[in-house]
């Protein structure tokens, strides 16, 4: 029987469906393969071999330059920590898809804030003191080197068209000259990157991620794995898949007013004290950074080391959503290499939102290393209405801030002001600067602020502190967009609430010696820090082998406050577990998830999780299943 048209048409539509998601497919595959043959060509214009990892942060700014980025200092401290040591190329190739090359138009855009008349030009005088000044400062002669160079300069002017030409021009020659010279040398072309094999654009499949461990595992095999050695969670495809599981059940009772054992006796008023403010920061990918300090003692003394959330200013309307997040302090003790540093203990007694430990401590040098779990320190969802006015001008035309942006600076001078002596130092700015802009401030730029702003025994006041921020918003005839970008890298919303960050106070006392506290660094949590959890979950916690696979092993750690479990992997191979938390009650994961599974590599041991109640007035029940899928 002769089929109709319709009949033909409806037919026919499945098919033109297929065809179209085949070609979307096909053609997103291209695209990855452009992808990764770019970021061969520039991983092997520096490097000899894709084996071969980048080994300095100098080098890692080489490689992005090849791949047509212009990392900011900023960008490059990002991925390369004091704790790294290597980057392997699917970390390359990770930064890259985080990292895009900038557009033409964004940096008119970004030139075009400067020149607000829009006559297509900044003067010479204009950016010497925008480039020196702001952001990523430049030297005298970096500055120079643009303004003398011939194609986009004239009569005193720097004509942004053209430098953005070329700017453009220079990016790309870099690209092409990197993919000419891995299609002339054919040995490179036909070398394997990472888990990447050549194959043809059609078929391609990006690599799995498999990011090198960014620390030195020389020595230690129980070192836990870096945060990228996990995937990404999801569920199984069956529970029956899963060869043996452990449960564990405990049930807490309400815990909002429960102190445990940490009670400070009123001999303790006699002792020495020091102390050290310093704050969680929450990055856009989730991770939490936060100062790290080394602590000295001059002599062997009993000691009292607590943290809690720093209780700066209170709103009337406005909750301080950073003072329920949870703290902690690890105590190691430091030893002639960095790599072999001890855990001591941490601050597990409990004294309202203030934890603590008391012992004693022998002379020498610490480290002390801030944690939280991120059960409460976590991206806020909601979206706030409107966006809170920061600059007004007054009856003369002048700019001057707002009362609610001052009050908002008054708190981060606050927070900043790590010694708590009113006063900002070069070296505390210089931790403000490195979180705002991925810059520090030298020495020459420093004695500008210092003819520029009110400072006291060469130290910025919090007035200066404020005509600081009063020049920004002058600089830029009253845009905010600037103030804004410190204001949300220090953890505020558009409505000027601290809702990804947690200001927080340290103090040490000792019996028998004055003891010092330093912050070192701003940064991540370390290998160090990592290896400290797991070790305190091992040595506190219950252990529980899995049945028949006596390699795995559940550590479970009970604290006033929160759970912590631990998965150790003694096999040779690695391990995926199933987390499943389904049936507890009352409960806050660190995961995000109820239901998860983890990659456990062979040789060491990783956070499951870390849990907490969603309500601390209410009793909570914690009940997981670890199973092993494979």
């Amino acid at each position: 029987m002769a089929s109709s048209p319709e009949n033909n048409a409806s037919l026919s539509a499945p098919k033109v469906a297929r065809s179209e998601s085949s070609q979307a497919k096909k053609s997103q595959h291209a695209e990855e393969a452009i992808f990764y043959m770019n970021c061969r060509a520039a991983y092997l214009t520096v490097l000899k071999s894709s084996l071969e990892n980048i080994k300095s942060k100098e080098q890692l700014s080489l490689v992005l330059q090849q791949a047509g980025r212009n990392p900011s200092q900023k960008t490059v401290n990002k991925y390369w920590t004091s704790q790294t040591t290597t980057l392997n190329f699917d970390d390359f190739c990770a930064i890259l898809k985080k990292e895009k090359p900038a557009t033409k138009t964004e940096l008119l855009e970004a030139f075009g804030k400067i020149d607000t008349d829009n006559t297509g030009y900044i003067l010479h005088d204009e950016l010497y003191k925008i480039l020196t000044m702001r952001g990523e400062k430049m030297t005298r002669d970096e500055v120079s080197a643009i303004t003398k160079h011939a194609g986009f300069n004239c009569s005193g002017k720097l004509d942004y068209n053209k430098f953005c030409d070329l700017y453009m021009t220079t990016s790309e020659q870099c690209c092409k000259t990197a993919r000419e010279k891995l299609e002339v040398n054919s040995r490179l072309k036909q070398q394997q990157f990472g888990n990447q094999s050549e194959i043809s654009s059609e078929g391609i499949t990006p690599p799995v991620s498999k990011p090198s461990p960014r620390i030195s595992t020389k020595t230690d095999h129980k070192l836990p794995p870096t945060k990228g050695e996990s995937r990404t969670p999801s569920r199984p495809s069956s529970a029956q898949s899963c060869k043996a599981s452990i449960s564990t059940t405990i049930s807490m009772g309400a815990s909002s007013s429960r102190n445990t054992k940490l009670i400070e006796p009123d001999a303790m008023k006699e002792w020495q004290c020091a102390q050290s403010k310093g704050c969680f920061y929450l990055e856009e990918d989730g991770e939490i950074i936060s100062h790290k300090y080394r602590l000295h003692l001059p002599q062997r003394s009993t000691v009292c080391i607590t943290i809690r959330p720093l209780n700066i200013r209170q709103v009337e309307g406005k909750s301080c959503l950073w003072l329920s997040v949870d703290t902690a302090l690890y105590i190691l003790k430091e030893s002639e290499t960095q790599e072999n540093l001890q855990l001591v203990s941490f601050t597990e007694q409990r004294n309202k939102e203030m934890f603590g430990w008391k012992g004693e401590l022998g002379s020498g040098s610490y480290w002390l290393l801030p944690f939280t779990t991120g059960c409460r320190l976590q991206k806020v969802k909601t979206q706030t209405t409107g966006e809170a006015k920061l600059v007004y001008r007054d009856e003369d035309g002048e700019l001057a801030l707002t009362k609610e942006f001052r009050a908002a600076l008054l708190d981060i001078f606050e927070t900043i002001d790590l010694d708590g002596n009113g006063l900002l130092s070069l070296e505390e700015y210089n931790f403000f600067e490195l979180r705002t802009s991925g810059e520090k401030c030298d020495e020459e730029a420093w004695a500008v602020c210092k003819e520029n702003f009110d400072m006291k025994k060469n130290e910025l006041t919090r007035q200066g502190f404020m005509d600081l921020n009063l020049m920004e918003a002058n600089d830029r005839e009253g845009d905010p967009s600037d103030l804004w970008v410190t204001l949300l890298s220090l953890g505020y919303n558009k409505a000027l609430e601290m809702t990804e960050a947690c200001p927080f106070v340290i103090d040490i006392y000792a019996e028998k010696c004055k003891p010092r506290i330093k912050a070192i660094y701003l940064e991540s949590g370390s290998w160090q820090l990592n290896r400290a959890i797991c070790k305190s979950v091992v040595n506190k916690g219950e252990a529980k082998v899995m049945d028949g696979f006596e390699n795995i092993i559940v550590y479970t750690y009970k604290g006033g406050r929160r759970i912590t479990s631990v998965i150790e992997n003694k096999s040779e191979n690695k391990v995926i577990i199933h987390v499943n938390n389904e049936q507890s009650k009352n409960c806050l994961s660190s995961r995000g998830l109820t239901v998860f599974a983890i990659e456990v590599a062979p040789k060491s041991m990783m956070v499951s999780q870390h849990v907490m109640p969603l309500n601390e007035q209410e009793e909570w029940l914690y009940n997981c299943v670890h199973s092993l899928v494979r």
